[in-house]
């Protein structure tokens, strides 16, 4: 980063915590500690350093690296307020210390430090090529093995753009020159500030009771669709909640949000949850909407899946999303789901390559033996 300034120009602290030093010399004093987001009065420049005063009249020498300057402070600072109404889609916690960045992407700016166990709050998520590490730069293509042919999510097949700044892809080929990919998330914190995050570093906000339920897949949001009453329960006031869920394969790059929806609902009889609905594999699209049950009413949910191939993906950000989305809704009646809406149109199953059963022949090849 380079700075062209003027005296008394504002920088903020970009590092987790710094000192500042009396001179810039390989032995010199500390004369005080800031950190992450402290705003600095720069006094002087020389080569990599600045001199800066603090806000309580601290007066010392920092790395140039360990700063932003006020221009991109103030877009850190718009971000936050640009997507401030924004709805949550899920929550999530910070598994340890990350950096929110101004764009998805490792080399894109960054600021405000998370400390490990922060909640967040989940507005979008996009996937962008995963750079390599040293140069920035996207990794070279990945020519797929022929046996990797089918990889290709079903989803992305008559798709305008198959991976933000990618090939487009060619319907019933694997696109060879599809870079690895891995997916982050647009976050807002508990004081406001928004900024993209790595979705590897975070975990969704999933309760204990349902969280082992995930059978090998990644849960993407959960949500209280109502409460029951067990008087075994040891909930407080022996009140329940169920929830419907959404969730993914365990896999960056995914044209869509998640693949399977799971509703649990708690047994009085059993005194557990248990599966009352699920839909599995679908390409299903963020947010979920619950309609909690008020007044004696029953609880509904719904959420989005494209309407036909055709997706856009924003150049600026990497999330795709489907050109005309159909919203599909559900009841839940006791532990019925039912389909209830405008769009009672079929919801296509659509498998990814790799989850898909093996043929008759590929068992055979597997080993297995025929019966005599």
């Amino acid at each position: 980063m380079h700075f062209r300034h003027e005296r008394h120009d504002t920088v903020y602290v970009s590092a987790r915590q710094m000192y500042l030093h009396d001179r810039v010399a390989a032995v010199s004093n500390r004369v005080a500690e800031v950190t992450n987001g402290q705003r600095l009065e720069v006094l002087d420049q020389s080569r990599r350093f600045l001199k800066v005063k603090t806000e309580k009249n601290e007066i010392g020498w920092i790395e140039e690296r360990a700063v932003i300057d006020a221009k991109t402070f103030q877009t850190f600072d718009q971000l936050g307020v640009q997507h401030k109404q924004d709805p949550v889609v899920a929550s999530g916690v910070v598994r340890d210390e990350i950096y929110l960045h101004l764009k998805p992407g490792r080399e894109s700016e960054r600021f405000y430090l998370l400390g490990a166990n922060s909640k967040v709050q989940l507005l979008a998520r996009a996937s962008v090529p995963k750079a390599v590490p040293g140069n920035g730069q996207a990794p070279r293509p990945v020519t797929p093995k022929s046996d990797q042919t089918a990889k290709t999510p079903a989803s992305r097949t008559g798709s305008k753009s198959a991976v933000p700044g990618g090939a487009p892809h060619i319907p019933g080929q694997a696109n060879a020159e599809a870079p690895l990919m891995e997916d982050w998330w647009l976050v807002r914190d508990d004081q406001g500030r928004s900024g993209w995050m790595l979705a590897s570093r975070m975990d969704v906000d999933v309760p204990d009771e349902i969280a082992t339920y995930a059978e090998g897949q990644r849960y993407v949001g959960a949500y209280v669709l109502n409460k029951v009453h067990d008087p075994e329960a040891s909930t407080p006031d022996h009140e329940v909640p169920q929830y419907v869920t959404v969730l993914s394969p365990n896999k960056a790059g995914l044209p869509f949000d998640f693949d399977q929806v799971r509703v649990f609902t708690w047994s009085t009889r059993r005194h557990r949850y248990e599966t009352a609905f699920r839909l599995h594999p679908i390409q299903g699209y963020l947010p979920v909407r619950v309609t909690p049950a008020v007044n004696g009413s029953t609880p509904t949910f719904s959420f989005q899946i494209a309407n036909g191939t055709n997706m856009t993906t924003d150049p600026a950000t990497g999330i795709t999303r489907p050109v005309s989305p159909r919203t599909i809704t559900y009841q839940m009646n006791d532990t019925r789901a039912v389909r209830i809406g405008s769009d009672q149109g079929p919801v296509p199953l659509s498998h990814l390559a790799e989850s898909k059963p093996k043929s008759k022949a590929a068992k055979t090849k597997t080993g297995k033996k025929s019966r005599r």
